[in-house]
């Protein structure tokens, strides 16, 4: 009997021992592909999600002002169109010359 139990030992030990070499190779493994796509990834001139976020916002915010000055230019033009419907010639106010330090001289 004691010859079984030391065989039985031996080949759980080989397989322990089987075991850890699987899980120190499946480590190697992750190791070298985790490197091998952080080189692709480098090569290919991603940009992080940071630098996104920022370019994101930045667009949303100049979107945002567009649209403001849209509506802007529309409601002068309306109030333009309506000086010129009651036939009033749109007012300008102009500065006098010597209000002006940066007008050219005349």
């Amino acid at each position: 009997m004691s010859s079984e139990n030391r065989l039985l030992d031996d080949l759980a030990r080989v397989a322990s021992g089987a075991l850890g070499a699987l899980t120190g190779v499946r480590d190697e493994v992750e190791t070298r592909m985790r490197e091998q796509f952080e080189r692709i990834l480098g090569r290919m001139n991603l940009v992080r999600r940071e630098e996104f976020d920022a370019v994101q916002a930045m667009a949303a915010n100049a979107r945002a002002a567009q649209e403001a000055l849209e509506a802007r230019v529309a409601a002068l033009e309306a109030k333009l169109a309506e000086q010129e419907a009651k036939g009033e010639a749109p007012s300008r106010t102009r500065k006098s010359k010597s209000a002006d330090p940066g007008a050219p001289p005349a």
